[in-house]
């Protein structure tokens, strides 16, 4: 089946959240250590960009660190921080092709200053475009955003900037990491897992999970282009009946 012909292009999410998950299980199937995953699963990073691209999605977040692997072996992350510089490298000349922005949610100043900085020059490089916006989720985590949410929070009632009467969801929204940033209709998860490992909790309320069963050095266009085709035939009811969306 041709999934990307089958696709209702008046219906494609706006925000998909991808966790891409299993290069070090794909790498030690191949009998190789863990980095040779995270290299290959470059590769899908840029095939998922051009999909999404391709079919005109607005935002696609990727969670490419937690902030749980920082306790990972340390030459591990080292090698990821170097493939992070290198890919960024190299995808810039294709971003500006595909007038892609690239943005950043997480603690960015945890990591290395090499790759703060090349973080920071192609966001800037890319800051004018205006096609889709890539967000790269960086020594992330949902719990570390909502404990450094509540920080600032509590500052601004202290200070009285806020009027604790009349707080809502808009006000608590616009102390987290993705507040320019519509919420992810679409969530996908490679390798089989079935779990969304502490990945924008507060975001994805009403978002639609599809756990694959693929590691993520193996997910190609192919797979990305299927996956908004389920979407498109799930049915959304945000708390209605089916037959009130009749």
């Amino acid at each position: 089946m041709n999934f990307k012909e089958s696709i209702d292009k008046n219906n494609i999410p706006r925000h998909i959240a991808i966790i891409m998950d299993g290069n070090g299980r794909w790498a030690k199937k191949q009998g190789m250590k863990r980095v040779f995953g995270h290299k290959n699963g470059v590769r899908s990073v840029s095939d998922s960009l051009e999909a999404a691209v391709e079919l005109g999605v607005e935002y696609l977040t990727l969670y490419a660190f937690s902030t749980e692997n920082w306790n990972r072996p340390k030459f591990e992350i080292n090698a990821l921080m170097d493939l992070l510089v290198g890919s960024l490298e190299k995808e810039l000349p294709k971003m500006q092709e595909n007038n892609v922005r690239l943005q950043t949610i997480g603690n960015t100043d945890s990591l290395p200053s090499n790759c703060k900085r090349k973080l920071l020059d192609v966001i800037d490089k890319t800051k004018d475009n205006t096609g889709l916006t890539l967000v790269l989720a960086l020594s992330y985590s949902s719990r570390w955003e909502t404990s450094e949410a509540l920080k600032k929070f509590a500052i601004d009632v202290k200070s009285g900037k806020i009027d604790i009467d009349k707080i809502d969801e808009e006000t608590l929204r616009n102390y987290l990491e993705t507040k320019h940033i519509p919420d992810p209709e679409l969530m996908l998860r490679t390798s089989g897992e079935s779990r969304i490992s502490n990945f924008l909790l507060w975001q994805m309320a009403y978002t639609e999970f599809m756990f694959i069963d693929k590691y993520w050095p193996e997910f190609r266009k192919d797979d990305f282009f299927e996956s908004i085709y389920k979407f498109q035939n799930r049915e959304r009811r945000f708390g209605k009946t089916s037959d009130q969306l009749k």
